[in-house]
């Protein structure tokens, strides 16, 4: 059955959160002919402006004794009830609809069909699907246009000749209509979250020639997969409209679906993630003490690094951090490796350093704000390992470190010995060094308390 409907607004011509109906219809049809039908003007509780009069012939004072949409509200849920909710260019109405049941509280939902993408379907090369021009174009009259119940009309008109052209269509006619409406997008959008499970992991999006376009991982792959199918970042609509096929790992924790994350992007660069792809490395913030105790930092290349912060993959991303941190923290350039040693401090004369070059006793008022950078990117152990639930009840996840660099994770039975160094090593699958891992290791550790392992 199919509610076909067609409304009057005032207000909201690109945009219906502002704007209110002013009259309704809805014509119910069995899919032979009109069984049943509601028409009533809607009292909008706000002025009618002279252009939609223009255009609908509705006037204030034709409004003043009709019912307000509450009033009719229980009306129009019953007898669109298990029904398809039709219209000529169906967002708009259904919108409208949606909006005025939302300002009551109840959230309004129908299945739609849209006779305007009906029509581009079975009758094609048109310059205009407007409702007029197939009206026109089909013989069908309409004698009162832009009035609800004349434009419910001619639309339910429309569809009688859109299902008799179904009929006879050599390609359509054995297909059901909604079939029919599905769009490819549709199709795409059901199989892909029918494969997806609500559980925590890495999932693949994949094009028609099986090649990997995007790389994502959630807690919830379906709810996260079903947002992108939500988005209306242009981007993401490139990205459904080459969506084929979908894959997934199933990893039982958040911290391995964001190490393997990362690890995945770097390897297989897919076209539609932005970030993490990066995987080469050239330059490090290092940090020492010289020989009278201050903390200092400097930006050496990736392979000079003894004792790396962060790592970048360019001079001038570790320049703009070291430049932050000295601003943040109020840090001598000279201890940052910014001028030379022999050099005037230029922050310090313009009283823009609280740094060390004036008093000796200021050292450890110093290294205490330089140790906050150290502290915010270093681990609280060398060597440990991360021991967190696995994908299954009995099944345990570890992710390694050692000597201050992340090594791999591994999946092992929870009732597993693990006596040694050897026995943690052996268990995980090595990964390929890439320092932003650490990073979102120290992140996640920040939120989280998981069970760990100091090994010496």
């Amino acid at each position: 059955m199919f509610a076909i409907i067609d409304i009057e607004t005032c207000g909201g011509k690109f945009d219906f959160r502002r704007g209110r109906i002013i009259e309704i219809s809805i014509l119910i049809h069995d899919g032979l002919t009109v069984v049943d039908e509601f028409t009533s003007l809607i009292n909008p509780e706000c002025n009618i402006s002279t252009y939609f009069t223009n255009i609908s012939g509705i006037t204030n004072a034709m409004v003043d004794d009709a019912p307000k949409f509450f009033e009719v509200a229980k009306q129009i849920l019953e007898i669109t009830k298990d029904k398809i909710f039709v219209a000529h260019n169906v967002g708009f109405d259904y919108g409208f609809v949606k909006e005025e049941f939302a300002s009551l509280g109840y959230t309004y939902k129908r299945d739609t069909l849209c006779t305007v993408r009906l029509s581009r379907k079975l009758i094609t090369g048109l310059k205009s699907y407007s409702l007029g021009n197939l009206c026109e174009y089909l013989g069908i009259d309409n004698e009162a246009r832009h009035r609800a119940r004349g434009d419910a009309m001619a639309t339910a008109k429309l569809f009688d000749v859109l299902m008799q052209i179904k009929s006879d269509h050599p390609q359509y006619k054995t297909k059901g209509v909604e079939e029919l409406m599905v769009r490819r997008i549709d199709k795409i959008k059901r199989y892909i979250l029918d494969k997806l499970p609500e559980e925590c992991g890495v999932y693949y999006f994949l094009n028609q020639d099986q090649n990997i376009i995007y790389i994502g991982k959630s807690t919830n792959m379906y709810n996260r997969a079903m947002s992108h199918f939500n988005s209306k970042e242009q981007k993401g609509r490139k990205m459904l409209n080459e969506l084929y096929n979908v894959d997934f790992v199933k990893t039982g924790n958040e911290l391995i679906a964001l190490l393997l994350e990362n690890d995945e992007i770097k390897k297989h660069k897919p076209k539609f993630n932005r970030l993490r792809k990066a995987d080469s490395f050239t330059h490090c913030l290092d940090w020492e003490k010289d020989n009278l105790g201050i903390v200092n930092f400097k930006i050496v290349s990736f392979e000079e690094s003894e004792s790396a912060l962060m790592s970048f993959t360019g001079y001038a991303g570790a320049r703009n951090y070291l430049e932050s941190r000295i601003d943040e923290f109020t840090l001598c350039i000279r201890y940052c490796g910014l001028t030379d040693s022999s050099s005037v401090c230029f922050n310090h004369q313009i009283k823009k350093c609280n740094g060390i070059c004036a008093y000796e006793e200021a050292i450890e008022v110093y290294n205490k704000r330089a140790n906050e950078i150290i502290k915010k990117h270093s681990y609280k152990n060398k060597s440990f390992a991360i021991i967190t639930a696995g994908r299954v009840s009995d099944e345990r996840v570890m992710v390694l470190v050692i000597n201050n660099q992340y090594v791999g994770f591994g999946y092992f039975d929870e009732y597993a010995q693990l006596n040694s160094v050897e026995d943690f090593e052996e268990i995980v699958n090595k990964s390929e060094y890439f320092p932003d891992n650490d990073d979102l290791i120290r992140s996640w550790l920040k939120k989280n308390k998981p069970r760990i392992v100091i090994l010496k």
